[in-house]
């Protein structure tokens, strides 16, 4: 194993596990300890899914275990690296980059914290509600997740209640269950228990019943695709409450140097293009989708 940039981990990791899922999802464990120890919630890795394939694949980290020195990550076959990553098997071994960007941000008067994942956008959010579960700071995460394909889990009725859902909205993620974490989920698929429309929708309902003095303990955290990123944006600005948001680009070195992941911000000193891997992934959304005459 060898250093990159201080921060940044070249490691020869070991596949632990790797479980299918519907609709050509995967989860994968992996052996990195030096990542898992340096990971924080928004933060993904740059791996070669095989050797036959040099062009690596940028993943989110789903889960890190400082302690055991694992890493989960969460994935959709999409082309050909992704397919042949789904082919490996336990105790083969992947070249992995990470951890590489920045991370969430919590603030800690913001005891509310409303996290929307969508689709692949759904691991960063399970590694931040991990971080609140384990930082005992009096935190009352709600964890939504939106999917069009079957989650990656088989979903539960929750038994922990959330006042201002729609009735019925019960099915939850299981993990969240087990933490004490409220979850719910959307889609528009008619899967049992889920609400019937976009996850934002199912936020807004969430937000539109809260008393206005709490919404000043609401902070928002979200990683999906853009139209949903650009739909939280505009819903946090509605209610005038903070919002970052981890961004889904495109590509190829995943460490700055080929500029190839810029996405136009705004700056106190005006418009500005930022790399997503190494400025980002985690962004205001106020800056990425400002107001517009």
């Amino acid at each position: 194993m060898t250093g990159h940039r201080d921060t940044i981990y070249s490691e020869d990791a070991e596949i632990l596990e790797q479980q299918s899922y519907a609709g050509d999802q995967y989860i994968i464990r992996l052996h990195a300890p030096l990542t898992a120890a340096h990971a924080r919630p928004g933060s993904f890795v740059h791996l070669q899914c095989n050797n036959m394939l040099p062009m690596r694949r940028p993943l989110s980290i789903m889960r890190a275990h400082k302690q055991a020195g694992w890493i989960e990550l969460m994935y959709r076959i999409f082309g050909m690296g992704t397919h042949l990553l789904s082919q490996r098997i336990t105790g083969e071994r992947l070249s992995v980059l990470g951890p590489i960007g920045n991370s969430f941000n919590i603030h800690r008067e913001k005891i509310r914290p409303l996290l929307i994942g969508g689709g692949v956008g759904i691991p960063p959010m399970i590694f931040l509600a991990d971080e609140l579960h384990a930082d005992k700071g009096g935190f009352e995460p709600l964890v939504l997740m939106g999917s069009e394909t079957p989650f990656p889990f088989t979903p539960r009725p929750s038994q922990i209640m959330v006042p201002g859902l729609p009735d019925g909205v019960i099915a939850a993620m299981p993990l969240m269950e087990d933490w004490g974490i409220a979850s719910r989920l959307a889609s528009m698929q008619g899967f049992a228990g889920c609400f019937d429309g976009y996850v934002t929708e199912l936020a807004r309902s969430w937000l539109e019943a809260m008393p206005k003095e709490q919404l000043s303990k609401v902070e928002v955290f979200a990683c999906g695709p853009h139209p949903m990123l650009e739909a939280v944006a505009v819903m946090a600005r509605d209610f005038n409450i903070p919002c970052q948001i981890s961004m889904e680009e495109f590509m190829a070195c995943a460490v700055g140097g080929c500029a190839g992941c810029t996405v136009k911000v705004t700056t106190a000193s005006g418009p500005a293009m930022k790399r997503v891997c190494v400025d980002g992934p985690v962004f205001d959304a106020a800056c990425v989708f400002p107001v517009t005459a």
